[in-house]
């Protein structure tokens, strides 16, 4: 059984369908329309749910925090414990003036932020989140990155943004949502429901959802369960189960065993838990990697980045993934655990053919540790896509590097969407290290993609784009590294490799 506040209203649940996402539930279980469904995929954000959680610190001081997630991708079963808030919750019951509305609903009327209204709801949740997290109003470029995986297709985007900063301009209303949690949270602990691993949190017909709390549990669940499904975040999985209508029988969740959401910083490494989101480390990371900010921002949505994981991206194996390439070209390693044993490989060990990873029957990916750059090391992060933001990967080319004076003295590069699987470039490596550091150096060095590579063609590119693509890449990666020097200076072979891209440039918009 698993139990959670939804607005003001604990609710326990057995018996349900252990594949339900939160927004079927609401809409056709509980008849809680006013989250909308849009595209079904975690895109639009018309379903967006605040998903409030019990954050205990260092010095075991706890405090709930809420986030925005997708009510379309989110499986019911990882609710267990926490709070919920829908749209319904802001609603006044009786002829509402404007002065008794939330600030956040307040200012959509009165900045006339709603046209057709099926998206409002949705950014209502995100402005919400907003207004929870900062006392203050953080900035137009925050509530940009904030909304910007909610779409509004009236184009209403101008006024949405004044009326974020406007709610900050009324007299600040008071957050009740902790104060609700903390009590429903003591309520549960007095019911001594902890989840216990012999009992399916959720169960229907042959079909059953664990929620383990610790690893020794999830570890025995796996070795007894050796097919069953590992569910984080479900970003991915929750697609394939609506569109794909992919049957599972037993569904085992990692999203709240607390060895597996731990971070911790030393002084030469990160260690991140397989099934903490990406919102949680991303901004201690890039304090470091500040060149991986723009790859993680571009990582979905806001709501996505709260519930999709490292663990999950890794064990998805796709060869367009955008943490893979990153993790190779950092030399990351992976702890990987069973009930018996513990042992750790490269990222780049872990996949072995077409969304095929070298994981065993009973072992759970728990850690992922990630090297600190040193004095001399630099960083190159790009990524192709058809869109911009919230979307996955065409092509994607990592590289990292040290020097020694002139010369590159090592390097690891790392490509995605040109192979079965995210895999590192060796000749282009070979020919790199021990060569000198300048721009005509990484031209050449792009006359190897194609050693290194034979991708395919498919709906999202063909093998030539993915080439010419990938070549470019690697110039502009010399460009952004080196001194800009003159084309005239880089040699020959440079110059020629310039006019041969033109050329059949040329020639490809001609066919």
């Amino acid at each position: 059984m698993i139990h959670f506040l939804l607005n003001d209203r604990p609710v326990q649940i057995d018996q349900q369908a252990p594949d339900i996402n939160i927004l079927n539930w609401l809409r056709t279980k509980i008849g809680n329309t006013s989250s909308k469904e849009g595209c079904g995929t975690g895109d639009c954000g018309a379903c967006t749910v605040l998903v409030g959680s019990e954050i205990t610190d260092k010095n075991n001081n706890s405090h709930w925090h809420y986030q925005t997630v997708n009510g379309c991708l989110m499986l019911l079963g990882n609710l267990h414990g926490k709070h919920i808030i829908t749209p319904d919750a802001l609603t006044i019951q009786a002829n509402p003036v404007l002065q008794d509305l939330h600030p956040v609903r307040r200012a959509m009327v009165e900045c006339h932020g709603s046209q057709c209204g099926f998206c409002t709801p949705g950014f209502i949740m995100s402005m919400l989140a907003l207004y929870i997290n900062n006392t203050e109003y953080p900035g137009k470029k925050a509530v940009i990155h904030a909304l910007g995986g909610n779409l509004c297709r009236c184009t209403g985007y101008s006024p949405i943004l004044k009326a974020v900063e406007k709610s900050y301009q009324y007299p600040r209303q008071q957050e009740l949502w902790s104060a609700r949690a903390i009590e429903f949270k003591k309520q549960l602990n007095e019911l001594d429901s902890d989840v216990a691993i012999n009992v399916p949190s959720l169960t229907q017909h042959n079909a059953v959802f664990y929620v383990p709390q610790n690893l020794s549990d999830l570890l025995t669940l796996k070795q007894r369960y050796p097919s069953g499904k590992l569910v984080a975040g479900a970003t991915d999985l929750s697609i394939e189960l609506s569109q794909d209508l992919l049957e599972i029988n037993t569904f085992i969740s990692v999203a709240q065993v607390k060895e597996l959401c731990e971070f911790e910083e030393t002084q030469d490494s990160f260690s991140i838990g397989a099934t903490l989101p990406y919102s949680e480390f991303t901004g201690p990371f890039t304090k470091h990697y500040p060149e991986a900010k723009e790859l993680f921002e571009r990582l979905g949505s806001t709501q996505i980045r709260n519930s999709g994981t490292l663990g999950g991206s890794l064990a998805n194996a796709s060869p367009i993934g955008d943490p893979a390439p990153l993790l190779i070209a950092l030399n990351a390693q992976l702890v990987l655990q069973s009930l018996n044993s513990t042992r750790t490989i490269a990222v780049e060990d872990l996949f072995v053919g077409y969304r095929q990873t070298s994981l065993k029957e009973d072992e759970v990916i728990a850690t992922i540790i990630i090297p600190k750059p040193k004095t001399s090391s630099k960083l190159a992060c790009h990524k192709v896509s058809k869109r911009f933001e919230d979307d996955i990967s065409t092509v994607s080319l990592i590289i990292a590097l040290e020097t020694d004076n002139s010369n590159i003295s090592s390097v690891r590069c790392a490509m995605g969407g040109m192979s079965a699987t995210p895999a590192r470039a060796k000749h282009i490596e070979n020919f790199l290290k021990d060569n000198e550091f300048t721009v005509s150096t990484f031209i050449a060095a792009s006359e190897f993609i194609e050693k290194d590579f034979s991708p395919m063609s498919d709906v999202r590119a063909s093998a030539y784009y993915r080439i010419t693509v990938a070549q470019n890449l690697l110039q502009r990666v010399g460009y952004e590294f080196c001194q800009p020097i003159n084309i005239k200076q880089v040699g020959d072979t440079a110059h020629q490799h310039a006019q041969k891209n033109i050329a059949m440039r040329i020639n490809h918009a001609a066919l």
